[in-house]
């Protein structure tokens, strides 16, 4: 995943590009760069560098010192073709430096089409498959096209998923354009007075405008002082809704706190009353979204719920109400592994989409195998006018707000309740046994007090720091729990090793005596996560066996009285709640212990090495 910024008015382009991309590096921190047209006519002004932004980019530009500008493209990077350097880094231009582009996404064919171009004689400098479209688009200059006639026909021979901004040198008359192109990745217009911009994602643009174009699959943007008009892949002129949005500019800074990661956790619980408000009645949840939910239900024999990382995480959590409270079989799948697994589908299958951009490549992909073979669909995520949001039959939005950490933390408790709740809905649809009627008035009596519990938990953060420093002297740690238990164990264990670098591991903790047992050893940290009755004794047990190979216990509980807590060398107590809840509280609880130990390692919480906010190639 990479961010890409465009603007054209009368501010320094240089100063609102510099801004946006630094609200949108956490897409991407292998490099960055920006093209500029100068108001004064002549070539392309392009700078970039390896690194960070304010390591590389900002250093750059005040060596280079740019000439006026209110015209240009940026892009932060996340490599995936080439080495992160400076040659690699974007913007990419044509042959004679006359315009630019910037690029999210992967072009499929950029091998074939990068041998034809060197044989018509243009000349590459890079490793990456970006450099194949200035080319095409100046191939089509040179026959008379104008930008936005080139880059119409340039993408027509471009295969993958992309998005692009383009910009043409000028001659000093003011004239200055800007093209946008969205196949498949995210690529949105900001409208502000006389002045226009090109983002990834609407945080570039809260500075300076709340009024955005989400653009449609196929969709050209082009941008001028007097204005913007938008064409279809067929290149016929069209209309898209303008929308306000409701974040102010505070909502993607950190608020004052030392990282974006904190600042999110924190938030959760309003998180928690955003994505509750208006869908939990007195006796059943509403969800008005799930529209055709009656004929979805009629007939269906089974669901698949389908995500990756984080999102599939919470797809093991709610597995079991799925099953408990439809009656039929559930699946939690991993995407990469499902659209490639041979799947029986038909249209006796439901399947569900977990995303939090909307845009995970692996997910979309399968999203298109379930709506080829027929089956109903709905997705769920937290990104208005996302790939999942227009594919899917039906969408449930989390409300989570923006998240500008890589490392997911209120996306995924609000994708925890927003599938219990459609598992809910969709339960009541087809009718309650007694059991899953006595799960769901549980669910519906104690959603409200959720929000509480999450600030009670993180007035409460002793305990959870104590184990944290516990936990930054160890390379390893085990995660044990049962059921929910376990879902839960699964993401907390990936949250400690995304951001603190310690190799963790989760566990069923039945079945840690199956050979994992035997890694434990004197003083290794092991967290137990231990919320549910009636496998209280079960986990008691694992427990037991765990320290009596020398681990060093840290017992998650709702139940401080339990008796495992007294032999445990450190007790978190996360309130009590509803069963169906509680691993939304546990969520909370580990993200925070993840979140404490990384800043104890001195780790760079918000931009882990290696990782993106969304994986939007394959």
């Amino acid at each position: 995943m990479c961010g890409i910024v465009g603007y054209i008015g009368d501010r320094s382009a240089t100063e609102v590009i510099m801004e946006g991309l630094r609200r949108l590096e956490y897409r991407g921190y292998d490099s960055a760069g920006m093209a500029l047209v100068p108001r004064s006519g002549g070539s392309i002004q392009v700078i970039k560098r390896q690194g960070e932004i304010d390591k590389g980019l900002a250093p750059g530009i005040r060596e280079e010192s740019p000439d006026p500008s209110a015209a240009g493209i940026g892009h932060t990077r996340w490599a995936t073709h080439g080495r992160p350097n400076d040659i690699n880094a974007h913007p990419h231009t044509d042959c004679d430096g006359g315009l630019a582009v910037v690029h999210n996404g992967i072009i499929e064919n950029y091998f074939e089409l990068g041998r034809e171009l060197r044989n018509e004689g243009h000349v590459f400098r890079s490793d990456v498959d970006t450099e194949v479209i200035p080319h095409l688009v100046e191939r089509y200059r040179k026959t008379g096209l104008d930008l936005l006639e080139a880059t119409m026909k340039a993408s027509t021979y471009l295969r993958g998923a992309y998005a692009l901004a383009v910009v043409e040198s000028d001659d000093g008359s003011g004239n200055e354009a800007l093209v946008g192109v969205r196949k498949e990745s995210p690529l949105i217009v900001g409208i502000g007075e006389g002045e226009y911009f090109l983002a990834s994602d609407i945080a570039a643009l809260l500075p300076y405008t709340r009024d955005v174009i989400i653009l449609e699959n196929g969709d050209f943007a082009f941008l001028t002082r007097e204005g913007y008009r938008l064409y279809d892949q067929g290149g016929e002129e069209v209309h898209r809704e303008v929308e306000r949005v409701d974040w102010d500019a505070d909502a993607a800074e950190r608020g004052g706190h030392p990282h974006f990661m904190i600042k999110e956790i924190l938030e959760q619980p309003e998180a928690w009353v955003a994505a509750l408000q208006g869908r939990v009645g007195s006796d059943r949840a509403q969800l008005p979204e799930l529209k055709n939910a009656p004929s979805v239900v009629d007939g269906i024999s089974q669901v698949h719920l389908v995500g990756c990382g984080t999102s599939y995480h919470a797809a093991v959590a709610a597995r079991p109400q799925f099953e408990r409270l439809l009656g039929i079989p559930a699946r939690a799948e991993i995407a990469s592994e499902f659209r490639y697994g041979d799947p029986l589908l038909g249209p006796d299958t439901l399947v569900v989409f977990v995303s939090q951009s909307g845009e995970t490549a692996d997910t979309l992909a399968c999203l298109d195998l379930a709506k080829s073979a027929g089956c109903p669909t709905i997705g769920i995520t937290n990104v208005v006018g996302s790939s999942l949001a227009r594919g899917a039959d039906d969408v449930v939005f989390t409300r989570a707000g923006p998240e500008i950490s890589v490392a997911s933390t209120k996306t995924y408790t609000t994708q925890l309740l927003i599938l219990d709740l459609i598992a809910c809905h969709l339960g009541s649809v087809l009718g309650f046994d007694d059991d899953a009627r006595a799960r769901v008035d549980a669910l519906l009596e104690r959603a409200p007090d959720l929000p509480g519990m999450g600030w009670e938990l993180l007035d409460n953060q002793e305990v959870i720091l104590r184990v944290a420093e516990y936990l930054a002297g160890w390379e390893d740690v085990f995660f044990i729990g049962r059921g929910l238990d376990f879902a839960a164990a699964m993401e907390g264990q990936l949250k400690l090793k995304e951001i603190s670098y310690i190799h963790a591991e989760a566990y069923p903790a039945g079945e840690l005596k199956h050979g994992s047992i035997a890694l434990i050893e004197q003083g290794i940290p092991v967290i137990a996560i231990s919320t549910q009755d009636h496998l209280r004794e079960k986990m008691a047990s694992n427990v037991e066996a765990a320290r009596a190979r020398g681990g060093w216990i840290c017992l998650v509980t709702d139940r401080p009285d339990d008796s495992t807590a007294q032999i445990a060398d450190e007790v978190i107590v996360v309130p009590r709640t509803a069963e169906i809840l509680t691993p939304v509280l546990v969520g909370l609880a580990l993200q925070l212990l993840a979140y404490h130990t990384a800043v104890l390692r001195d780790c760079p919480v918000d931009k882990p090495r290696n990782l993106a906010k969304s994986v939007t190639v394959e």
